[in-house]
């Protein structure tokens, strides 16, 4: 089983992950998964901690000379602005006489249901690890299940289709032409046109003392037909992706293909016809995403995902004091306008992830050539029908 556990805190020493269940002779570039960190880290709008940071992963375990052992994969990512925190996160000791006690929750954040939850006088003992720092390892671990499927010849990239007030309305081209124009965009959307009215919505927002959300889409190729189960509900692949994305912080709603516009259209506008040609099956149309009935048809797996706004606001909104129960406005933390473009870097890495836990349970064996003998042998069954 391909499974990851993080720890960490936004200002303690270092976010840690532990992979368990990667197969050996897995060729892992330690350089790509400091690119996928920096890439969480761009976007327009983002924050002051964005300037502080420059995130590079230590692997500490599981490879040998650039490949995988079989074993755990341990990984350590340093936050630079430790150093500034020291006495106000220290592991040891009494309170130091720098620590501000948090005790005016923000709306929309974990604050005041964790604080309550764990019986917390300061909030920072629950907003430490709710942060959406803590999404780096998220990042870091995708990109290790990016690289494993890629070796399978599975890509992954996502994009924004909707930021604040604007919509993008056409994508033109292929798919990698999307992808490419995506990734050279400070908001991550392919339309030029598109971007600058969102770099616009953007300022206006941050001028305002406001936060926006979007929208974002990740698209999976070389998706091999069979991945997931229609059998068992927990193994439905769509299942496990909105719960994957869910995850990520600030998510709200996660859609596979058409999503809820499905549920607007007739049955006729919805469904993708069936076809046969050259000895392969296709569908004319990929509304359903790349799923039906939660297993992978070999079409193009398309996951849609919805973030709310970050609810930290640099002109708060009302709150009360924990301690004194008078009315207050909500505590500033140092944050971002806007972090959609970054969130779409995650949902990448959360997709990736839950792809790769589904091709394993497929394919899996102890080695990525066991791994590969096991693909090929199902694909030629798959291509005699």
């Amino acid at each position: 089983m391909l499974r990851y556990l993080t720890a960490g805190e936004s200002h303690g020493p270092a976010l840690t992950a532990i992979v368990e269940g990667l197969p050996s002779n897995l060729q892992l570039e330690i350089e790509g998964i400091n690119q996928q960190l920096w890439r969480r880290q761009q976007g327009y709008g983002r924050g002051g901690r964005m300037k502080i940071e420059t995130d590079r992963v230590d692997v500490l375990s599981g490879v040998r000379f650039g490949k995988t052992m079989g074993t755990p994969v341990a990984l350590q990512i340093h936050n630079k602005d430790w150093r500034n925190w020291s006495d106000k996160m220290a592991i040891e000791g009494e309170p130091h006489e720098s620590v501000v006690e948090i005790t005016k929750p923000r709306p929309g954040h974990a604050d005041l249901a964790g604080a309550l939850k764990y019986h917390q006088e300061d909030i920072r003992n629950v907003l430490e690890r709710a942060s959406a720092r803590n999404t780096a390892t998220m990042v870091a671990v995708g990109s290790i299940a990016r690289q494993l499927l890629k070796r399978f010849g599975i890509e992954v990239f996502g994009h924004v289709v909707e930021l604040g007030p604007v919509k993008v309305e056409t994508f033109e081209g292929t798919i990698p032409e999307i992808a490419e124009r995506a990734e050279h965009s400070e908001v991550r959307v392919a339309d030029p046109d598109a971007e600058k009215k969102i770099i616009d919505a953007i300022d206006e927002a941050k001028a305002a003392g406001n936060t926006l959300g979007g929208i974002f889409e990740v698209i999976v190729t070389g998706v091999p037909i069979g991945l997931g189960s229609y059998s068992h509900p927990d193994r439905k692949l769509d299942g496990r992706l909105a719960q994957a994305v869910m995850s990520i912080q600030a998510i709200k709603g996660v859609e596979i293909g058409l999503g809820f516009e499905a549920a607007r259209r007739p049955g006729s506008d919805v469904h993708d016809e069936i076809g046969f040609r050259q000895g392969d099956y296709y569908r004319r149309t990929n509304r359903a995403g790349g799923l039906e009935g939660g297993v992978t048809n070999g079409q193009p797996l398309i996951v849609r995902a919805a973030m709310k706004p970050i609810p930290t606001l640099y002109k708060p909104l009302e709150s009360v004091d924990m301690r004194t129960k008078e009315p207050y406005r909500a505590t500033i933390e140092r944050s971002d306008v806007c972090a959609v473009p970054a969130a779409c870097v995650v949902g990448e890495a959360m997709v990736a992830w839950t792809v790769a836990q589904a091709f394993l349970e497929k394919f899996g064996g102890d080695s990525v050539e066991e791994i590969e003998r096991n693909l090929n042998q199902y694909l030629q069954l798959i291509g005699e029908r």
